[in-house]
């Protein structure tokens, strides 16, 4: 019988892997408990088990992250210059490539494996301490002992016990909550492209997946389904782990078990969530075609504001947006375009001619730095910021001299 999901043989692969599943199993536990009696006996101390399960989880949650920023880099790479609509508050707002969307989600996966390595030395340490954490049982030989072991288990050394210090374990969790919620978004931005009334990228295909039971014509974004569901589940999990973090005096009275269920479920559910997301990118069916076709859907109107700036050089900037603006409303009352009604006003194509309105209304020429900044993505290098001049140190202020 299986209590939950990661448990259950119909959907333990839907929201867990079996790696990650492997490593938090009875049978893992076990070998860590004779991996630490092993180095016990040479080195006389106990020591906790999770950080060695987490050394492993995080070995795999490193390996999909590169994956992932492999497919991303890629997405972008290939279609830096495949322009679509961009879309705030789920309108149309100004032309973008979906090479640069690509880079937007590259650029999440980039700083969170960047996260993940500076992780590590703050989280892959062992711990030996005693019962109220002193090591006074071993007297002079207790901190001698604790570094051999925590070498013997090719752990780091920490300075004092986490028994009540569970930031690092919180932290972990914390990363685990951002990649999936990054992981997420991404899932958001898939499903909200296979709509039908948008088709302009999908799922992989894979006969009978995403088929609905009654509907034969269903293409359902199962994966990016699961992906957000996991998403939602691990961001619950950071919760309690912080929560578990709130630990009376030397040896807590209970809130650290619950790391017992909201640590390897956290794990598993990411394991999950990045497993779907390489399924999705690494296969992600594109269509530009259907790119270009939606830009078109409003007439042009997704660069009034490209019309607008050149307009402006003449006329000024608010007469420029008035003109334009009524440019706008005209089109969208008589169904026609945007250049069709410019070319009817006067006040602008005695500036404009119909050449150069144009090449303003082809969304391709109003990109701005997209096709750069994917080329930055792609990179890697994050940009520091410009060290600010020096500054003259202030004087020191002047007192009376005294009478």
């Amino acid at each position: 019988m299986s209590a939950t999901v990661f448990d259950s043989a119909m959907f333990r692969d839907a929201f867990g892997t079996a790696a990650m599943r492997a490593l938090f199993d009875d049978d893992a536990v076990i070998a860590r408990y004779v991996e630490v009696e092993v180095a016990l006996a040479a080195a006389q101390a106990e020591l906790g088990v999770i950080p060695q399960q987490a050394a492993q989880a995080i070995a795999l949650v490193a390996a999909d992250l590169a994956a992932l920023e492999a497919a991303l880099a890629a997405l972008a790479r290939r279609h830096r210059a495949t322009v679509m609509a961009g879309r705030t508050h789920l309108q149309h707002a100004l032309p973008i490539t979906f090479g640069y969307k690509a880079a937007v989600w590259l650029g999440m996966i980039t700083r969170h494996r960047r996260r993940l390595e500076e992780l590590r030395p703050r989280v892959l340490v062992g711990q030996f301490a005693g019962a109220a954490g002193t090591l006074a049982s071993l007297g002079d030989r207790g901190l001698a002992v604790h570094d051999a072991l925590m070498d013997a288990l090719r752990l780091g050394r920490s300075a004092t016990p986490w028994h009540v210090a569970r930031d690092g374990l919180a932290e972990t969790v914390c990363l685990l909550g951002l990649v999936c919620a990054s992981l997420a978004k991404i899932a958001t931005d898939v499903l909200l492209l296979m709509q039908t009334e948008v088709g302009e990228a999908f799922e992989p295909f894979l006969a009978g997946r995403g088929a609905s039971s009654t509907m034969p014509q269903k293409r359902n974004p199962i994966s990016c389904e699961l992906i957000i569901a996991a998403g939602k589940l691990v961001r619950q999990h950071v919760g309690l782990m912080l929560d578990a973090m709130v630990a009376d005096h030397e040896r807590a009275t209970g809130p650290w078990q619950v790391e017992w269920v909201a640590l390897p479920e956290a794990f598993l559910a990411t394991s999950g969530a990045l497993s779907h997301a390489r399924f999705v990118l690494e296969g992600l069916i594109v269509d530009p075609v259907r790119m270009r076709k939606n830009l078109g859907l409003s007439g042009g109107l997704i660069v009034a504001e490209a019309v607008m700036m050149a307009l402006a050089t003449h006329v000024g900037r608010q007469t420029a947006h008035d003109l334009v603006y009524a440019a706008c409303r005209s089109a969208l009352d008589r169904d026609s375009t945007l250049r069709e009604e410019l070319l009817l006003r006067p006040e602008v194509t005695r500036h404009l001619d119909a050449q150069r309105l144009g090449e303003l209304t082809d969304p391709a020429n109003y990109l701005g730095a997209a096709p750069v900044m994917v080329d930055r993505a792609l990179a890697g290098e994050p940009r520091a910021p410009a060290a600010p001049k020096a500054k003259k140190p202030p004087r020191a202020p002047r007192h009376p001299a005294p009478k």
